[in-house]
């Protein structure tokens, strides 16, 4: 793996025409602060136009000489911490920009200063100093770059500061701060410190700390409650003592360390470092109280060498970086943190860590020089040496899109691994490099030469990076000293470190494959920090990027289908990435006229996975016989496959027989033998095609088209559409076509509705058509199912179809596959009809003897236990009693209800004669009172209004009722039932038999 790759991410630098020698700088959103040394108290303001040009803002005077500056983005103001008379101020400066109308009013006040209408308009036109004072020296800053909140490190503890919006009047809001939180952390001195979005990272001269505010619910009887402290506990970590926790003990000649340690995540809890939070702010209803989170604890041990402990060994450059999601249009104004890095370093090595749901250490680098400072960006890790600014890779990118899309490692999205080896892009040569900061693409240096090395600087400028015809060359100030610059460097555009990073990378085409994925995957990475950026979309070069990744997309998946790598399935997602199409994709993979071409495992992925996919893309007839020369040389077992894909629709099916039936003599297959049934059917060769299919029994081929769904159905545009063969099949085999159906909905290959679909286009049916296919479909399907919401889906659908059918004397287009009898023998949801049925049915005209099956069927399905009636009622609502149907339906309904007694009614009212079989067959056990209650006063009524113009009335009457109420009632209770004016020789034997039963017992 190559580690140093001699690109050029520096562009042309400037000089920065500083009046004093710079103490120190940091950056604006457009602008530079440069605060001078001790001789001048003075901060100049710099404005930083395109390609790095200065221009002077003005100036304003400091308390004392800054000893530490930060500006923060939200709020645009500047902070420093200011020594005056051997003490140390912390100060923020508000409205600087006044300063650039040569205004000479300055505004001095406390912070938390109430301040009233008073202060008049005149107060835009000056600049604010806002004077914190603390009980301790501040020691060390950092603004939050998401809310401007403010950070300040003192001995043993830590104070924040929220940015506050004071409305003075409608046209008048100032900022201001309010003290909200104090941590304290005992025994701690720190050196730096980072702030960003409630996480705070932390420094001492050997230990870093990563800590996290979290918002919590605080109760009513709390509220006045202000310290909140989490105790560390009592056992420190390796055995160590917690009361000399950092400090170093040195006893006579000895110095003992502690153990370095890494605790990440809960485990940090063990750090011994005990963290109590003071809320200093007013309470409010907007009051907000927070408990700590441990992120992060590691502690270093001196660098060691023969001659003792270095004692320059110590952390610095700590630095908390946001990643924001990724912008669109619809969310443009909108900022949320996607992802968080924590970077601090060594003298020798730096770490950066992803702070999110895990805690974890993405990346190590190792410096070749020992480093003064160093700066981290979304991009890139600028660290300057002695000598040296250096340029590394970083993987923040990586890591956040992985963050905003956690199954971007999928076969439709990729992206480079977090583990990623980073390299050096760059170690450009500078003289005595002191300090560094960044912003957007431009980084300032600070570089300040020793007195023995200004002769060699002249002489090593060749080596130094050019200058544009208009950079000042030198400073005309006969007060500043030779041996300093403070130097804005321009780095590259995106696009033009991305061409030169894909023009290196060729370098190593067919060398060194890893290092030419590496230098590309780096130029991906390059590319989708840009587009991360939240000014994405206010970018000059957003066509260009967006160009540019999809390119990088297209290099990579090349490299992944050319080159034998584990990663070969990543072709795959890149591809896709890329959005080109297959025949593009074959166009730059595949040479015309090389037929000892080879092709490795990554191109035949990304070919197979796009070929069983349902694309719209149709290849050419000389690309489809192309790939089909592909497989047929590299995976012969994908063929059946490969030619059932609708991107092969175009190919010569009598080229593709031929090589099918080379791989059928190594390799036969019933998938195999449908493709060639397909084939011939295309090629409108049925003696081949009845040939193929009497080759297995109907049985196996419908459970070949398992293993091939598209030989039936593919889709277009997310539609199911019926192929060829299956509209063979519909017309010659039916039962085949229904069968194989089946096979695929229980196997997951067709959804109810797709087969829906399926069924009706194949019938031309419309869309509220159910053509008769589709009912055969649903009564096979009923027949092996077992996923009980599907069954009862499939029974109201058949329901519906036999009452629509039934109501609109409507006959099926097909004859059915299968009749009630079949299924009845075959589907335990179809049941026997009940005898009582039958003498309704005999009962009136014979006018729906055409529509007997769909009748039979209706029954047969009321007569089984598996349909709910209740959801039924509302599909049998046509059905009315008005005719023998609708009355064997209602009473199926009622007797499956329980509504025994509503259902004798509905006979008596229109079917007396059933009444009795209807009684014989469903009233027993409890319900067998409803004889002698319901049916023998009702039977015996209507005879005696009809006389004996009714002989069935009579005959059920003596040989069924009355036989069966003697042989169940007592002789008292039989008596009562019977009709006071009845006939005594009518009931004689039954009262006889009667009162026999009661001798016998």
């Amino acid at each position: 793996m190559v580690q140093l790759y001699n690109l050029h991410p520096f562009g042309s630098q400037r000089v920065v025409p500083c009046k004093q020698e710079p103490a120190h700088f940091c950056c604006g959103q457009d602008v530079l602060f440069v605060a001078s040394t001790a001789a001048s108290c003075r901060v100049e303001v710099f404005a930083v136009r395109e390609q790095g040009r200065c221009e002077a803002l003005g100036s304003f005077a400091t308390l004392g000489p800054v000893l530490r500056m930060a500006h923060s983005s939200a709020g645009d103001y500047l902070v420093t911490i200011e020594e005056k008379s051997k003490a140390t101020f912390l100060r923020a400066y508000m409205n600087w920009r006044c300063m650039s109308a040569e205004s000479s009013r300055v505004c001095v006040r406390m912070v938390g200063h109430k301040m009233e209408e008073s202060y008049s308009e005149t107060l835009k036109e000056q600049m604010s100093v806002v004077e914190m004072p603390l009980s301790d020296p501040p020691l060390c800053i950092s603004c939050c770059p998401v809310n401007g909140d403010l950070l300040v490190g003192c001995k043993n503890k830590l104070v924040m500061f929220c940015l506050k919006y004071r409305v003075i009047n409608q046209n008048l809001t100032v900022l201001d701060f309010e003290r909200s939180l104090i941590l304290h952390i005992d025994n701690l001195l720190p050196a730096e410190v980072a702030f960003c979005a409630r996480h705070i990272a932390i420094t001492t001269e050997l230990d870093v700390l990563i800590l996290k505010l979290e918002p919590v619910q605080q109760s009513a009887d709390r509220t006045e409650q202000c310290i909140q402290g989490v105790s560390a506990p009592e056992k420190a970590v390796d055995g160590g003592s917690p009361s000399t926790h950092p400090l170093q003990l040195e006893l006579d000649e000895f110095v003992i360390c502690q153990k370095p340690v890494e605790l990440l995540g809960e485990e940090s809890k063990l750090c011994e470092i005990p963290v109590t939070l003071e809320s200093t702010e007013l309470p409010t209803e907007d009051t907000k109280h927070f408990q700590v989170q441990y992120l992060l604890f590691r502690r270093f041990a001196p660098d060691q060498s023969p001659f003792g402990f270095c004692e320059e060994t110590k952390l610095h450059s700590v630095q908390l970086l946001p990643v924001y999601q990724t912008a669109y249009e619809e969310t443009e104004n909108k900022r949320n943190v996607l992802s968080l890095f924590c970077f601090f370093s060594l003298p020798h090595v730096g770490y950066l860590y992803s702070i999110g749901k895990l805690v974890e250490l993405i990346s190590t680098y190792q410096y070749s020089e020992k480093s003064e400072q160093a700066v981290l960006t979304p991009q890139f890790l600028h660290v300057i040496t002695s000598r040296n600014l250096q340029c590394f890779t970083v993987r923040c990118s990586a890591a956040a899109a992985r963050g905003e899309d956690p199954y971007i490692d999928t076969t439709v999205k990729a992206c480079p691994p977090v583990t990623l080896d980073v390299c050096t892009l760059r170690m450009q040569l500078f003289i005595g490099p002191r300090a560094i900061c960044h912003f957007k693409n431009h980084i300032i240096l600070l570089t300040k030469a020793d007195t023995e090395d200004i002769t060699e600087r002249r002489k090593s400028t060749r080596r130094m990076l050019s200058r544009k015809a208009d950079s000042i060359k030198s400073r005309t100030n006969s007060e500043s000293e030779p041996g300093w610059n403070l130097y804005i460097i321009n780095t590259v555009s995106t696009i033009q470190l991305y061409r030169e990073m894909v023009d290196y990378s060729r370098t190593y085409e067919n060398v060194k494959t890893e290092s030419c994925i590496h230098l590309l995957s780096e130029a991906h990475l390059l590319v989708r920090a840009a587009i991360m950026d939240p000014y994405f979309l206010k970018s000059d070069e957003k066509e260009d990027l967006l160009r540019a990744f999809k390119e990088s997309c297209a290099f990579l998946g090349d490299c992944y289908s050319r080159f034998d790598t584990k990663d070969y399935h990543l072709a795959l997602p890149y591809y896709r990435m890329s959005g080109l199409s297959m025949t593009e994709v074959l166009k730059r993979l595949v040479s015309e006229g090389d037929e000892i071409q080879t092709y490795e495992r990554g191109f035949i992925f990304y070919l197979t996975h796009s070929l069983n996919e349902d694309s719209n893309e149709e290849l050419s007839k000389e690309s489809g016989n192309k790939v089909l020369q592909i497989f047929y040389l590299t995976d012969p077992v994908q063929l059946p496959h490969i030619l059932c894909s609708p991107s092969m629709r175009n190919i010569c099916p009598l080229t593709a027989v031929k090589y099918l039936q080379k791989v059928e003599k190594m390799m036969p297959s019933v998938v195999l033998t449908l493709t060639k049934a397909f084939l011939a059917l295309k090629m409108g060769d049925l003696t081949m095609y009845e040939h193929e299919m009497d080759s297995y029994k109907e049985t196996t081929l419908a459970c070949g088209f398992i293993g091939q769904p598209r030989l039936l159905q593919q889709r277009k545009e997310g539609i199911v559409m019926p192929t060829e063969f299956a509209v063979h099949l519909k017309e010659m085999q039916p039962g085949l076509l229904v069968a194989a159906t089946v096979a695929l909905h229980e196997n997951s290959k067709i959804e109810l509705e797709e087969a829906d679909t399926f069924f009706k286009m194949l019938c031309n049916s419309s869309e509220n058509a159910i053509p008769q296919l589709l009912v055969d479909f649903w009564e096979a399907l009923l027949v092996v199912s077992s996923q009980e919401e599907i069954l009862q889906e499939l029974l109201l659908r058949v329901t519906s179809q036999y009452v629509w059918r039934i109501s609109r004397k409507q006959l099926p287009e097909t004859k059915p596959l299968k009749t009630t009898e079949d299924l009845i023998n075959s589907c335990s949801h179809f049941g026997l009809i009940v005898p009582w049925v039958t003498p309704i049915m005999s009962v009136g005209c014979s006018s729906d003897k055409g529509y007997h099956e769909d009748i039979s069927r209706l029954q047969s399905l009321l007569c089984s236990q598996s349909i709910n009636i209740a959801s039924a009622l509302p599909v049998l609502e046509p059905l009315t009693e008005d005719d023998n149907v609708g009355l064997t339906i209602r009473v199926l309904c009622n007797t499956r209800l329980g509504k025994y007694e509503e259902a004798i009614d509905q006979l008596l009212r229109r079917c007396p004669d059933a009444a009795v079989f209807y009684a014989q067959h469903e009233l027993k056990g409890a319900n067998q009172a409803l004889w002698w209650n319901k049916l023998l006063p009702e039977l015996c009524k209507r005879t005696r209004l009809t006389g004996n113009d009714c002989p069935d009335l009579i005959s059920s009457l003596k040989a069924e009722t009355l036989s069966i109420v003697a042989m169940e009632l007592e002789l008292r209770d039989f008596l009562s039932l019977l009709p006071e004016d009845g006939t005594a020789a009518f009931f004689l034997p039954h009262l006889l038999h009667c009162t026999q039963k009661k001798l016998s017992t």
